[in-house]
């Protein structure tokens, strides 16, 4: 049985890392409110410019102790390696976090490129860097199909694995722009520039948007997946000190037993 001082020793320490947990439990609570409102302000815009999504390219996060934030990220995405490149297709990395560009090297893949830093803060132009990568990629012939796989905030209790195709562009987005030439040509709208112009300009627009989209997902679901993360160990650390405490306490009974039973004998050898 341990020793009243270890126990003590030990329910010390396991204090101390609950307040870690709980800083950990509430910075994450504060940016989850913050992520999830700039998530919540983008998806009806998001949605305006139609729903879309061979490289494959996760979002991760930068940082670990979000619970398996990243692990379902990761396990979604050699599972779609695996699937495609038993179809013999070849697949390439990109990769989004440092905790996905991390595992991908430590396993030998190698990758075209990885972006890190911004996984719990990402901006427009972060997203600008992933679209016109994927964008250089797919003009050059070097893919023809790209593939983000990133978690979806659904609740701060619960994210989602989505596996969008951004690329090709959807046809329904191109046929969008034929329709629109058609009604110029007809005569309906006076356009200025040109339709074709507009298409052009739209396009890496939307990609972008869709990427932004995708990395405000991911944010809001690792500050969600964090808080959980914490404040289950925060609760972990609680009843381990209850259960410290309670062994604690029985170590310290049986010593003050000992105790009174030596003092007994000796009382009793004294009178003897």
């Amino acid at each position: 049985m341990a020793s009243v001082q270890d126990l003590r020793r030990r329910i010390r320490s396991v204090r101390n890392t609950r307040k870690i947990t709980k800083a950990f439990e509430l910075v994450a609570s504060a940016r989850l409110r913050r992520a999830q409102a700039r998530i919540e302000a983008m998806r009806p815009y998001a949605d305006r410019m139609l729903e879309r999504t061979i490289a494959i390219v996760p979002l991760t996060g930068d940082r670990g102790l979000a619970g398996p934030f990243n692990s379902q990220i990761l396990r979604h995405a050699f599972a779609l390696d695996r699937t495609l490149r038993g179809d013999g297709k070849e697949v390439r990395w990109l990769v989004a976090g440092r905790k996905g560009a991390s595992t991908l090297r430590f396993r030998g893949y190698q990758l075209d490129q990885a972006w890190t830093g911004f996984s719990d803060r990402p901006s427009y132009h972060d997203a600008q860097a992933i679209s016109h990568r994927l964008a250089d990629l797919y003009v050059a012939g070097e893919i023809d199909r790209a593939v983000v796989v990133y978690n979806h905030f659904v609740s701060p209790l619960v994210q989602t694995v989505v596996e969008q195709d951004v690329l090709p562009i959807p046809e329904e987005t191109l046929r969008g722009g034929d329709e629109a030439q058609e009604r110029a040509a007809l005569g309906d709208f006076i356009y200025e520039p040109e339709p074709e112009e507009i298409l052009a300009r739209l396009l890496p627009f939307y990609l972008e948007t869709e990427l932004y989209r995708a990395l405000l997902e991911s944010a809001a679901s690792e500050q969600g997946a964090r808080m959980t993360a914490m404040r289950n160990a925060s609760k972990n650390a609680a009843e381990l000190i209850d259960s410290l405490t309670l062994a604690m306490n029985r170590a310290r009974q049986a010593e003050i037993t000992q105790e009174i039973l030596e003092v007994v004998a000796g009382a009793d050898a004294l009178t003897a």
